[in-house]
């Protein structure tokens, strides 16, 4: 798992070259400005800043509309970690954290060709495809599912003002919305309705209006995420790898942790070793 800006250069340098081939470029004129940074706006409350809704804190204050069984789902994986483990957070793993935790990203770019919108989150890649395809009966699952929008004139001023957009599986799972392990259904049958519109009184504000429908819900969860564009034109675009210091190491089932001068070391309180059949014990 990596974030850097290697991602968003290959996102962009992909549409000059279909540029080049004969494709049309995004007409400045007819789509939206959503060029530049844009930074998740994000309060922490304290805790981890990545969570689903941005306006509550993250675990059971986001008051996630979820089913008794899936309820019992986040309470073991807190009650997991705090014990050591993991619980159910598979993103601790490096796996992609997927849809819709990628929305909650710090930093975000949108590049818009007529055919595919590009979301680049740094760790993750997006693509919307809305040259008017249907859903494809034969979709690999991806942690980010299979996303087809459309673009809409809302005030018929000849230019695009929202961006509709619905995503569907099937997931690579699990995933789970934050760092405590709030779930989405274990059936990866997810699907997202989301609306991209700037703030009609702020510019640099964007908003993606995203629904979630998920069998580990009770009703579809809605929330509105906003991001505030970056005011310089440069950006620093960081990289950051998920491996590079993660001292969690998962053996079978089992997390283990690193220590700093690279020893195995236990996660929880009277946790066994590993299974170390293959290795020979020095006399």
């Amino acid at each position: 798992m990596l974030r850097r800006s290697s991602i968003a250069a290959f996102a962009l340098a992909t549409a000059q070259i279909a540029s080049i081939g004969g494709a049309p470029a995004a007409d400045d004129s007819k789509y939206p400005n959503w060029k530049g940074a844009w930074d998740t706006v994000n309060p922490r409350f304290g805790g981890q800043a990545i969570k689903f809704d941005p306006t509550k804190a993250w675990g059971p204050a986001q008051q996630a509309p979820l089913t008794p069984e899936y309820q019992k789902v986040l309470e073991d994986s807190m009650a997991d970690q705090a014990k050591g483990g993991l619980g159910n957070y598979p993103t601790a793993k490096c796996l992609p954290g997927g849809m819709p935790r990628m929305m909650a990203a710090p930093v975000q770019e949108y590049i818009i060709t007529p055919e595919t919108t590009y979301i680049v989150t740094g760790v993750e890649l997006r693509r919307i495809f809305t040259d008017g395809r249907d859903w494809p009966t034969d979709a690999q699952p991806t942690y980010a599912g299979y996303s087809i929008g459309r673009w809409i004139d809302e005030d018929g001023d000849g230019r695009y003002d929202v961006l509709e957009v619905e995503t569907r599986g099937p997931f690579k799972g699990p995933r789970a919305y934050d760092a405590t392990g709030l779930p989405l259904a274990f059936d990866n049958q997810s699907t997202f309705k989301e609306r991209f519109h700037l703030d009609k009184n702020n510019p640099n504000l964007l908003h993606d209006e995203i629904t979630v429908f998920d069998h580990a819900l009770t009703r579809p969860w809605s929330v509105d995420k906003t991001f505030v564009r970056n005011p310089n034109p440069h950006p620093n675009w960081g990289q950051t790898f998920c491996a590079e210091g993660n001292n969690q190491l998962v053996i079978g089932d089992e997390n283990y942790f690193l220590s700093g001068d690279g020893l195995l070391m236990p996660a929880k309180k009277d946790q066994a070793p590993p299974d170390l059949r293959y290795f020979k014990t020095r006399k």
